[in-house]
Order: structure tokens, then C-alpha cells, then sequence
């Protein structure tokens, strides 16, 4: 929980405020329509699909959070109908609640992946291990540098969070090519590599929107980049990607259920 900076326009503060009151639309919207859709696939994806929409129901809560911390740490007036002022209030604004968000719902996102994919079972628990472990280690390692304004410190912890980031986007990239390959449906196939690319994609968003603040980006702008491009980010590696899952999940109970699923 790091103070905010002073001076912030109408424009700074109304773009963050926007982009939080989107990611609670999304978030909360994806979870209804995931849970919704449980039944219309086979039961061989429904915890897949459970987990898609917990996922986005833990953000949800967090978005939550962080919105109405957003709107607690601010006065925003306008005097004589004249142009918005912003002022702080000196109540903290707590974006704890988005890392323990991503601490919580990273490892579930590369399990749902892994789960819909219906890897052998020896393998799915493998991997489930593997990338749920690296994926809450690079969660953990990150935040120790958000929350500090000393530049040498943040590129530290961003070079050590990237070890465990590199290691789970390498194996979604080439790792799991090959079970890609296997799906049973070309359909699937392609939904599934989608969904791989999308999460690498999102992911990649991460690293560079953590390095806003040390580049030499500073007060309210550096702020208002960093919240934003949390929040797309963060649509786009839940929302969009369980819509992959739910999508891949829908194709394979199609196939299954009309006798022409192909063995691994």
C-alpha cells in the first residue's frame, strides 16, 4: 500500500475510476455466464468451467475492493458547474486486493486451461503442480518491488519474478504444443491454441505495465497507466480467455456427445 501521489487531474482519476468500474462489468458478467453454461456441457469439463467461473468471481470481489478504495481516497467536486477538481482525501488507496487477487486466481487459470485440454492424469496433475506453484511464486515475488519507490529495488523483484514467468509462458507456448495437437476436433485444436497464445499474449501485458513505474514515469499519469493497464490485462486473461474455456469446453462435449471422439 503505497501513498498516492498529489495533483491528479479530472482526466487521470476519471480514467482509472472507469477502467475498475469495467472490470467489475466483466468480471461479474463473465462469472454469470460461465456459471450458466454449466450445464450445457459434459461433465467431463465442468470443473473446468466451475473454476473459470470462480476465477472471475474472486475478481469480481477484488475489483470491488480496489474500486471503492479508488473512490475513498478521493474528493471530487465541481465548484459553480466550472471544471472538476480532484483532490486526495488522505484515506489510503489499498491495491494490496489486486495481488491477492492474482495470487489466488493466477494458478486456478493455468488449471482450468489444463483440465479442459483432458490431458492423461498423471500429466494434468503434473503440470497443475508445476504451473500453479511457478505461477503463485511469480505472483509473490512481484510484490515486494510494486511497493517500492526505489528503482534498484523494483527492477530486482521484476528480474526475479520473471524467472518463474518465463518458465510457465515457455511451457504454455511449446510445452503444450503437442497436446494441442491431440485434441479431438480440428476446432478444438484451434480453440485450445487460442487460448495458450491469449493467456501468453495477456500475460505479456503484465511485465511491461509493472515497468511504468520504473522507467521514470512518476506521480499521477504513472498511476493512472499502471491501473489501467492492470485492469485490461486483467479482462483479457479472465474474461476473454474463460470464454476460450467455456468455447473449447462446449466443442469437445459436441464431439463426445455425438460418438465421434477420437482417442489420444
Amino acid at each position: 500500500m503505497a501513498p498516492l501521489p498529489d495533483g491528479f487531474s479530472y482526466a487521470e482519476w476519471n480514467a482509472t475510476y472507469n477502467a475498475l468500474s469495467f472490470g467489475i462489468a466483466a468480471m461479474g458478467s463473465a462469472t454469470i455466464f460461465f456459471w450458466l453454461q454449466l450445464p450445457n456441457v459434459t461433465k467431463n469439463y465442468r470443473t473446468a468451467l466451475t473454476i473459470t467461473g470462480i476465477v472471475t468471481l474472486i475478481a469480481t470481489y477484488h475489483y470491488i475492493r480496489i474500486f471503492n478504495s479508488w473512490s475513498e481516497a478521493f474528493t471530487v467536486a465541481s465548484k459553480d458547474r466550472g471544471d472538476y477538481t480532484v483532490q486526495l482525501t488522505g484515506a489510503p488507496f489499498n491495491d494490496g486486493y489486486r495481488y491477492v487477487d492474482w495470487l489466488l486466481t493466477v494458478p486456478l487459470l493455468l488449471i482450468e486451461l489444463i483440465l479442459v485440454m483432458k490431458l492423461p492424469q498423471a500429466e494434468t496433475v503434473s503440470l497443475s503442480w508445476k504451473l500453479g506453484l511457478a505461477s503463485a511464486l511469480m505472483v509473490a515475488l512481484g510484490y515486494p518491488g510494486e511497493i517500492q519507490e526505489d528503482l534498484a529495488v523494483r527492477w530486482f523483484w521484476w528480474c526475479l519474478s520473471m524467472i518463474p514467468f518465463c518458465y510457465v509462458v515457455f511451457t504454455l507456448a511449446v510445452g503444450l504444443a503437442e497436446a494441442t495437437s491431440k485434441q479431438p476436433s480440428p476446432a478444438a485444436a484451434s480453440l485450445a491454441s487460442a487460448a495458450r497464445y491469449l493467456t501468453v499474449l495477456s500475460w505479456c501485458t503484465y511485465p511491461f505495465v509493472y515497468m511504468v513505474k520504473s522507467v521514470g514515469l512518476a506521480g499521477p499519469a504513472a498511476t493512472m497507466y499502471e491501473q489501467v493497464g492492470y485492469s485490461l490485462a486483467d479482462v483479457l486473461a479472465k474474461a476473454v480467455f474463460g470464454v476460450l474455456i467455456w468455447a473449447i469446453a462446449a466443442e469437445k462435449s459436441a464431439v463426445e456427445e455425438s460418438g465421434k471422439l477420437l482417442p489420444n
